[in-house]
């Protein structure tokens, strides 16, 4: 699709329900866990190619909540 072409309001329907669906089925509490680095190592030696693969990732277990701009006093 070009930037001049509009969505069909059923395909738009479609990508809502989409999201819905997905939302639902989506855990809360299961970790979320980032990629942030890659890096792929090659050496070539003949009849023999050695291929080292690192991942760094990140996982968030607790993600903090975010917190409310209007704090309610302690009781």
């Amino acid at each position: 699709m070009t930037g001049s072409d509009s969505k069909s309001i059923m395909r738009s329907l479609g990508e809502f329900v989409g999201h819905v669906v997905k939302g639902i089925k989506t855990d809360p509490a299961a970790p979320q866990v980032k990629e942030v680095g890659r890096s792929v190592e090659t050496e070539d030696r003949g009849d023999v190619v050695l291929r080292r693969t690192t991942i760094d990732e990140v996982e968030l277990r607790n993600p903090p909540e975010p917190e409310s701009s209007d704090p309610s006093p302690p009781a």
